[in-house]
């Protein structure tokens, strides 16, 4: 007799503050990295598994906000390949994924970090009601490690708050197989900052993030950059736990232009900011020398700014970002987000 499972989750995209870029066979990032996961931007799956007679490979019906979406489904069904070997029940399954964002698709903002966290967690879940087993203490660091699959950084989007992903020496319990929350006495000024997304570019990216993960192999800059990493994140720790803001950002900005350095580096290389992306640039770092104001940019792997500045400083901030930034995003359209809390089970839809 067949039976059905199901599980809703939603997770938040993360922004990287040390970059990860580079990466060996089976997802195993070439330095590690820390990020802040978002509160507003996430995405929101639900999971139905149907159980079918066997078979080598699960049936797979995606659709994104609400609509069938047969392009999507080449990643969704790399992803399930990657983790069948430890989720072996899938060949008895049906799947019927259903997702959503709350923020614009190919806005810049890491959708497929939250969106393949989400579909782990889901499945995670699942996994344990297939086994009678309830959510146990290993259940994030097991989604974490399968989501990585889908997306390196989607191991990030595990967890709320400020997470680790790779093996650092400062950071104990850290692995390259899974992330790990970072909450170790950071300081009040730096435990709660705020991220507004200025959207310069909205279309989608010339050369795909797992493209330029690839570019990085035979990289001349590659072991510099690699060194330069782990150095950049053992000064970010000391930095977020005495409170040095003025470090902290400089560090921030650091990590965003190398990365872009690292792309305008490689062959073939390629650029990914925009006339707009550095005058939104110039005038942040202008404001922070002329008025001391606490706030500071760091880029993803496209053209968009995040604009990064302690909570305390937020209606100081708010009023830059309309006079002086929003003129500079696509349709002057920009997101307000900061640190967010997690996942959540979205009981209310299973």
């Amino acid at each position: 007799m067949s039976k059905t499972y199901r599980a809703a989750w939603s997770a938040p995209s993360n922004i990287a503050f040390i970059k990860y870029w580079g990466k060996y066979p089976g997802q195993i990032p070439a330095n590690a990295s820390l990020s802040m996961s978002l509160d507003a931007c996430s995405t929101h799956t639900e999971v139905v598994a149907e159980t079918i007679p066997f078979c080598d490979f699960p049936e797979i019906v995606f659709k994104f906000e609400g609509k069938e979406k047969p392009s999507f489904l080449p990643k969704i069904e790399q992803f399930i390949r990657a983790i069948l070997p430890e989720m072996k029940w899938l060949t008895e399954c049906r799947l019927i994924i259903d997702s959503r964002n709350t923020f614009p698709h190919s806005s810049g903002i890491a959708s497929s970090a939250s969106a393949f966290a989400a579909l782990a967690l889901c499945l995670t879940d699942i996994e344990q009601q297939w086994q009678g087993n309830s959510q146990n203490a290993g259940f994030f660091r097991t989604a974490s490690h399968r989501a990585r699959l889908g997306s390196g950084s989607a191991a990030r989007s595990v967890y709320g708050g400020y997470t680790v992903w790779g093996k650092p020496p400062v950071i104990a319990g850290s692995s390259q197989q899974f992330a790990v929350p970072f909450d170790d006495e950071i300081n009040n000024e730096l435990a709660d900052l705020h991220d507004d997304v200025l959207l310069i570019d909205v279309g989608e990216k010339s050369v795909s993030s797992t493209a330029g993960h690839g570019l990085m192999n035979g990289h001349p800059y590659a072991e510099a950059r690699f060194i330069r990493a782990a150095d950049n994140l053992h000064q970010l720790t000391v930095a977020m736990r005495s409170g040095d803001v003025e470090h902290f950002f400089d560090i921030l900005e650091e990590e965003a232009l190398g990365l872009h350095a690292l792309m305008m580096a490689s062959q073939p290389n390629y650029i990914l900011m925009r006339p707009n992306t550095l005058a939104a640039i110039e005038r942040i770092r202008q404001v922070r020398r002329s008025e001391h104001l606490p706030v500071g940019f760091t880029l993803d792997a496209g053209a968009n700014v995040h604009v990064i500045y302690p909570h305390t400083a937020e209606q100081s901030v708010s009023k830059f970002v309309k006079a002086e930034l929003k003129s500079l995003c696509a349709n002057e359209l920009y997101i307000c987000d900061r640190i967010g809390q997690g996942p959540k089970p979205n009981r209310h839809e299973q």
